[in-house]
């Protein structure tokens, strides 16, 4: 039987739902890949029509950072300050998670369904990551889709990078999260 409307308010899931936000400032510790493996078995329950897992996780710590910073620098073209400022990105966390979609191929999946399972995987992990106690952005932008990005990615031809998780501690002195409130009679119709 499910649950009333009350009940729903109250579960866990709910209300880690209800509460997520992005920590566009995290702090140095960051999950362990021993951490992250219970965390991306969980995300993998994100639904998948035709079981095909169209996605995968690349971890970047440390120098693959750096590396990343270089491949923004040398996408945009950008010179001097900008360019030093564009190299530092990847280093706002301790952690970065690229969030790959891989289009399988499918006479029953179309690719933009597969690119959804794979955004669905970033969003339960976020929301696991949260519920662990780390904390989570996601970032994307232009440079995601640039030859120098792919190549540090090593992507293959079948797949896009959806972007990156930025993972780390959540500072002590965190703001809370403000989201404006909406309506949801706005957003959900009937037909």
């Amino acid at each position: 039987m499910p649950l009333s409307t009350t009940n729903v308010a109250t579960s866990a899931v709910f209300q880690a739902v209800n509460c997520r936000r992005s920590y566009s400032k995290v702090t140095a510790p960051a999950p362990t890949r021993a951490e992250l493996l219970p965390l991306v078995a969980a995300a993998a329950r994100v639904a998948d029509h035709g079981a095909l897992r169209p996605w995968r996780l690349l971890e970047l710590r440390g120098e693959a950072r750096e590396r990343l910073g270089s491949a923004f620098v040398a996408a945009s073209g950008c010179e001097g300050g900008e360019a030093i400022k564009l190299a530092g990105k990847p280093l706002r966390a301790p952690l970065l998670i690229a969030v790959v979609a891989v289009r399988r191929v499918s006479d029953k999946v179309a690719d933009w369904e597969q690119d959804a399972s794979a955004a669905g995987v970033a969003h339960l992990l976020t929301l696991l990551l949260d519920d662990a106690g780390w904390g989570a952005m996601w970032r994307t932008g232009p440079l995601a889709r640039t030859a120098a990005v792919r190549a540090v990615h090593d992507l293959a031809d079948n797949e896009e990078l959806l972007g990156w998780l930025y993972v780390g501690g959540i500072p002590v002195d965190c703001k809370p999260g403000v989201r404006l409130s909406i309506d949801p009679a706005e957003f959900l119709e009937v037909l």
